[in-house]
């Protein structure tokens, strides 16, 4: 075998390994969602960079909440399926309230921003202890199961369990999902349909103290393995689920 011919089949090698790293990722992506774990998602380096702590809604309490304010650091969010907000009557926040600020609004990284309304339970207090938007959220994944199951649930019940303004920050998936567009809510959204789970997610940024920026996917990983946390890049589910 020549040099050449011998590099070739190393490459070959090595890019074989690295998909089947991404399948069983993927898989055990899937099975921890399944099973009410977080899971990390890295979405894309050209995108936003950022590596997000996912939970299911229904299974979040407030240790969750806790360790997605100590450990995650950024913005405690609850991304649901288009077909759930368009039952909960959730509008595209830019889209809903006319102001200056929304006149122009380019991002960096996407076309539009995700965000909806902000709530809180009905039987929150302030709405913003770790035991009162783990009720909040909790309560948002089973109102998504009701709305997905129940014909004739609607914005009024919706509207009977929740208030707004809130401290839990509502995203609203693209109709396409996955096709449309490529950020932590939709990522997030298709892990939970792969895994049987309600169309509710909870996402949330991991920070960096010590740069102020992003935490980097390698010190993300580290983190997912010290916890024994499943982490999985944005391209892998995007590969596999769509």
């Amino acid at each position: 075998m020549s040099r050449s011919d011998a590099d070739s089949e190393t490459a070959a090698d090595t890019q074989s390994d690295t998909a089947d790293a991404a399948r069983t990722a993927v898989d055990d992506a899937i099975a921890a969602f399944s099973a009410g774990e977080p899971v990390l998602i890295h979405d894309f380096a050209d995108r936003e960079g950022e590596t997000d702590i996912v939970y299911p809604a229904t299974a979040v309490d407030a240790d969750a909440v806790s360790r997605l304010r100590n450990d995650a650091g950024g913005l405690i969010c609850v991304a649901l399926s288009d077909r759930v907000s368009e039952t909960f009557g959730l509008p595209f926040l830019q889209e809903a309230i006319t102001h200056p600020t929304t006149g122009d609004h380019t991002l960096a990284y996407d076309e539009r921003s995700s965000f909806s309304l902000t709530v809180n339970h009905r039987d929150t207090f302030t709405g913003i202890t770790d035991i009162d938007r783990a009720l909040t959220i909790s309560e948002l994944g089973a109102a998504a199961t009701a709305a997905n199951t129940d014909p004739t649930y609607d914005r009024e019940d919706f509207a009977a369990t929740f208030r707004s303004p809130g401290h839990v920050h509502l995203l609203r998936a693209a109709p396409g999902l996955l096709a449309d567009r490529v950020g932590h809510t939709e990522l997030g959204i298709a892990l939970a349909a792969a895994a049987d789970c309600p169309p509710a997610v909870v996402v949330c940024e991991m920070l960096d103290d010590e740069t102020g920026g992003a935490r980097s996917p390698g010190d993300a990983a580290e983190y997912a393995d010290r916890h024994g946390l499943v982490y999985v890049e944005g391209a892998a589910l995007l590969d596999r689920l769509t």
